[in-house]
């Protein structure tokens, strides 16, 4: 169970409006929106991985956009009405952190656009795989 006390010294403002209440962050006024660097994105919360920069792509939306999931398994969906609206929300699954939503207007043969907030990410370099832990990543990238 996450300590909600330590993550409001851990966490940034926004990052924690986003992954514990399930805000949203501004959209082309967050970190990761027009990021192009080649690594992982992991939960911010827990540091378990759940994007690929080679599954980024530009949506034109504001807010990082990916194809899938590093690992299905670590992605949970859940059905969100808020705001007069009907979304499937994304949560990591570890950590249950508001991650964003999936939208089905997305490139490629799943079709599918992870429409995430940046708040919600923590992005590590290829080149720092090693040294965060991630090593067994590497290969991703060649």
């Amino acid at each position: 169970m996450v300590n909600k006390d330590e993550l409001k010294k851990k966490l940034t403002k926004m990052q924690y409006e986003v992954t514990q209440n399930d805000a949203t962050e501004p959209p082309f006024q967050n970190e990761y929106w027009n990021h192009n660097e080649e690594g992982l994105y992991v939960d911010v919360v827990s540091g378990e991985p759940l994007f690929s920069s080679k599954e980024k792509f530009d949506s034109a939306c504001g807010w990082p956009s990916f194809t899938k999931p590093l690992k299905e398994e670590e992605v949970k969906e859940k059905l969100d009405t808020s705001h007069g609206m009907t979304r499937t929300e994304v949560r990591s699954k570890s950590a249950d952190s508001h991650l964003g939503h999936v939208f089905n207007d997305g490139p490629g043969p799943s079709g599918l656009r992870y429409c995430i907030n940046s708040a919600s990410l923590r992005f590590i370099h290829k080149d720092d795989l090693e040294k965060e832990g991630y090593g067994e990543y590497k290969n991703i990238f060649g």
